[in-house]
């Protein structure tokens, strides 16, 4: 979802600046997206624009054969202005960012605090911002993520009450709930894992180089998931789409008949069962069977007190 936002708001501009049209193909490939998304995302478009939301209100589109241009902008074109508590909410999230592990672009963040004084008008103010991650470990896995190498290490699973010894490739450090986690290929589980750092007893770099090739058809980050969490399985259809965009998934399959095969991480399989219900007719549990199950059994009951009712 965030990504999608993201294109959104360049979309307007960029087609702005672009008079005569842009090729949708040529629009596509240069948002690194399909030409079926673009529709898609063109079309929410046209549905936005300034309140009032009446024909002068909206933003316009103009599709000439296989071109698309801008009549109306709705404003999207005009420079960010910002008010003072708007910079300074932007300011803490920003500093924030460059205290979390794991963010190593640390001096386009420094390069964004500048733009959002100037867009502000003035600089914000000074707020002290407490450390996002305390763990004073996190630095050094930042630091073999970057290195390019695998790794041996120790590691306590507080969900089994063992320890386990295991060669992970490292991809990258995230935070989450003040704890930074290292998110690597585990070896030995043969998928992508996620590993408290406080939980980690020993590591030791290996001469090898990690193996980002193990990674080519693994599921994109989630960087606030930990691996000791539910993984359910679901077959969703056409009416979910939204699912997919608005949640992180580990995995996402077409199906020949149109539905898509989703692999994701939960909370908790309560919080699963009314999630899959809320979806209606749109989603099927593959697994587990526990959750299956307990769909199954919610649905009947919903059943039997609308039939009791009737």
């Amino acid at each position: 979802m965030t990504s999608r936002l993201a294109r959104l708001l360049n979309l307007v501009p960029y087609l702005v600046s672009r008079p005569e049209g842009v090729p949708l193909a040529e629009l596509a490939a240069d948002f690194g997206v399909s030409v079926e998304q673009i529709q898609d995302d063109l079309t929410m478009l046209w549905m936005c624009g300034l309140p009032g939301y009446g024909p002068g209100d909206l933003i316009d589109l103009a599709f000439d054969a296989d071109t698309v241009r801008v009549l109306f902008a709705a404003g999207m074109d005009r420079p960010v202005r910002l008010a003072a508590h708007e910079a300074l909410a932007l300011s803490v999230a920003l500093r924030v960012l460059a205290d979390t592990p794991g963010v190593g672009d640390r001096a386009a963040i420094a390069s964004a605090l500048d733009k959002l004084a100037a867009a502000a008008g003035e600089a914000p103010a000074d707020v002290t911002v407490r450390d996002s991650v305390a763990d004073p470990g996190a630095e050094r896995y930042a630091d073999l993520v970057a290195s390019g190498h695998a790794a041996r290490i120790t590691y306590y699973s507080a969900s089994r009450d063992t320890t386990s010894e295991r060669v992970v490739d490292p991809i990258e450090v995230v935070a989450a709930d003040g704890h930074a986690y290292l998110r690597a290929w585990c070896r030995t589980a043969g998928e992508i894992r996620q590993f408290r750092i406080d939980r980690i007893d020993a590591c030791a770099e290996l001469d090898e180089p990690s193996e980002p090739l193990r990674l080519t058809n693994q599921p994109a980050p989630t960087a606030f998931l930990e691996s000791e969490l539910p993984r359910i399985e679901l077959l969703l259809g056409p009416g979910a789409k939204s699912v997919t965009d608005s949640y992180p998934c580990e995995s996402v399959t077409g199906e020949p008949d149109g539905r898509r095969r989703v692999t994701m991480r939960v909370r908790d399989l309560d919080w699963a069962r009314r999630f899959v219900l809320g979806l209606g007719g749109e989603a099927e549990v593959l697994a587990p069977a526990e959750l299956r199950e307990s769909v199954r059994q919610s649905a009947r009951a919903a059943l039997a007190r609308y039939a009791a009712a009737a």
